[in-house]
């Protein structure tokens, strides 16, 4: 029997999920591959494993909001996959093989010190996370089977032309022919929207300055003037970054007070920022304790069998009205079990009693109001979706200066709340809302929700919710805020701040619900991502692809009325294929990562969660070695490998 010819795979994108797609190509290929040989092609202008978010070439300032404990890129024992689970270490655990010498990896020096002491609560730098990808890459590559070798291209991919193969074109002039081609283009870059479009314009009629949503490290904030009033649109993480790069980036440093706090030292080089959005609120910190009672039982109301239960329902499903009420009850669930087991205390009843009631009882009912007034006697203790989605809504403020004193005993209580175990109920629901996110496919793959309800009720607002209460920043950038704020380098803008282009006076005006002042600017900053969106999308490859009507934007059905585009990359479900214009899936093309139909989080995995991004992985890998033992077409003339 004679070997089958070389199949060549192409993915575009190197970062933790192209590598991650590798390490499952590496796992199944016994398996699957047979006799047969794989050529893999990672392309990316940045390095493998680290990618360009993750890549070492970036500010030191720049810190995970994920504690080390927390994250990896190895599958374990709870992941349900066909393939074969590889264990390996979180990035805590390889931080410690490092520095025990149990496992070689090259620390760059001044990278050394924060190795040595880093501790699995910690909140490493992205730097550090950078050389856990690269160690990563290089052990899936030093473990390669005999019939799989892998080619680098430090290079953009900008086009994909059809034929018999596929010929990928990248920016330094190489063509790779390929049999398949994957991307795993991570967030999607895009043009302004329409309104960022007039903001751009207004900008350049005056000499003003504009900087639309994007990735905080790729973007050039050297001209933003010292000392001038800047408004920023967004109190994300991506403000995190710019408030430090506009700060201690700039030459400033932070020192600790006496009687505790953070006390902010300006060089001089500052702008003044003046931030809202619109909660007009800092997202929640992260937490520093750990879980007091008895171990969570998730999911338990929003599960498998409560997502066919809502399937079976006559018509469309409405995210706020359906589906919501059971995840509230899913964190009140998680949050309460946490509150009675861990401080019964604070409890009146029996955890078996409340927990029975409390099943039996529809979330937002009077009955379940009342279910809880009589269990948990502190009505702060009492868990309040609803305040904690928007917490300044029906508050007005005087002025700019009361409404900022308001905001900082907000953070203060938050930052309190966050540090304080006594809180760790507050935990329960974090973790609630972590099993939730990982239901959502299931209730996706039933195809009930409306387009509005799944365009704005799910992607739009309940990811907000999520990011706000469970993605938010360590602890010590909130203490950092209020120090750059007692040092008058941040001001608070509030909630539903509106930014108008005066054309009269040549100025960006910013206003808010929380008090009648304004501030005026020159500068304006968009101080988040930008929404996903192939009509917008930027990367010339994802655009001459839309171009072409070899890839098209995901739009969702609705049966009562017409479908909604969603900004993502449609593909299919059971193998992630790209579908084409013509409404079918290319056989040669494939599309994994947050942005396309078949959604996974962004963030890194979590040990021992059965992530989907490792099921995906594993999928689409052994779809590709099932692809890879049949036989494959000659290179078309002039191309080569």
């Amino acid at each position: 029997m004679t070997d089958l010819a070389t199949f060549t795979l192409a993915i575009v994108g190197a970062g933790p999920r192209g590598v991650g797609v590798l390490e499952r190509l590496s796992a199944s290929a016994a398996e699957l591959l047979g006799r047969g040989r794989l050529a893999v092609h990672l392309i990316d202008p940045f390095p493998p494993g680290p990618g360009r978010v993750w890549r070492y070439e970036q500010s030191p300032l720049l810190r995970m909001n994920s504690m080390p404990e927390d994250v990896t890129v190895f599958t374990d024992d709870t992941v349900r996959i066909d393939g074969p689970v590889l264990p390996g270490p979180s990035l805590i655990e390889w931080a410690r093989g490092v520095r025990a010498g149990d496992l070689e990896h090259q620390v760059p020096d001044d990278l050394r010190d924060e190795l040595e002491t880093l501790a699995a609560t910690d909140f490493p730098t992205r730097r550090l996370q950078s050389r856990y990808l690269e160690w990563f890459y290089r052990k899936v590559v030093a473990e390669l089977p005999p019939g799989i070798e892998v080619v680098e291209h430090r290079a953009t991919a900008v086009g994909i032309d059809d034929g018999e193969r596929e010929s990928v074109r990248l920016s330094d002039g190489t063509v790779v022919a390929a049999d398949a081609v994957v991307l795993t283009v991570g967030h999607l870059d895009a043009l302004p929207d329409p309104d960022e479009r007039v903001l751009a314009e207004f900008a350049g009629r005056h000499g003003l300055a504009y900087y639309p949503a994007g990735y905080t490290a790729d973007v050039d904030y050297a001209d933003v003037p010292a000392g001038e009033p800047v408004l920023v649109r967004g109190f994300g993480l991506a403000f995190v970054d710019l408030m430090l790069l506009l700060t201690e980036g700039r030459g400033g440093r932070f020192s600790e007070r006496s009687g505790g706090g953070l006390r902010y030292h300006p060089s001089g080089a500052e702008p003044v920022l003046h931030v809202g959005s619109r909660r007009g609120v800092p997202y929640h910190a992260k937490t520093a304790y750990r879980l007091r009672g008895k171990p969570l039982q998730l999911p338990r109301f929003f599960d498998q069998y409560a997502i066919a239960e809502l399937a079976g329902r006559p018509g469309p499903l409405d995210f706020r009205a359906d589906v919501w009420p059971l995840i509230a009850k899913e964190l009140a669930w998680a949050y309460y079990t946490e509150l009675f087991t861990g401080h019964p205390d604070r409890v009146r009843i029996d955890f078996p009693v409340f927990a029975d009631a409390f099943a039996d009882l529809r979330w937002g009912t009077s009955e379940m109001d009342e279910l809880i007034a009589a269990a948990v006697p502190a009505e702060d203790d009492r868990l309040d979706l609803e305040k904690l989605d928007r917490p300044l809504d029906g508050q007005r403020y005087p002025c700019v200066e009361e409404f900022g004193k308001a905001l900082r005993e907000y953070v203060e209580a938050d930052l309190a709340r966050r540090a304080d175990g006594y809180y760790s109920a507050d935990l329960g629901a974090f973790m609630a809302l972590l099993s939730v996110v990982g239901q959502l496919p299931a209730l996706l793959a039933t195809g009930r929700l409306s387009a509005a309800s799944q365009v704005s009720g799910m992607d739009g607002w309940f990811r907000g919710f999520f990011s706000f209460y469970a993605s938010g920043p360590p602890p010590r950038r909130l203490e950092e805020l209020l120090a750059l704020a007692d040092a008058g380098i941040v001001s608070f803008l509030g909630a539903d701040v509106l930014l108008t282009a005066d054309e009269e006076a040549g100025m960006f005006v910013a206003s808010s619900a929380s008090h009648p002042d304004t501030v005026t600017a020159r500068t304006l900053i968009e101080a988040r991502l930008p929404e996903a969106s192939i009509s917008r999308v930027s990367d010339p490859l994802l655009r001459s692809l839309r171009d072409a009507g070899t890839l098209v934007e995901e739009e969702v059905p609705d049966a009562s009325g017409g479908p909604l585009p969603s900004g993502r990359i449609a593909t299919t479900a059971g193998d992630f294929r790209v579908h084409t214009a013509a409404g079918t899936p290319h056989p040669r093309r494939f599309a994994v990562g947050p942005h396309t139909s078949v959604r996974s989080a962004a963030a890194f995995t979590r040990p021992r969660t059965n992530a989907a991004s490792f099921r995906q992985n594993d999928v689409l890998a052994r779809e590709i070695l099932r692809m890879a033992a049949a036989p494959v077409s000659p290179l078309p003339p002039g191309v080569s490998p």
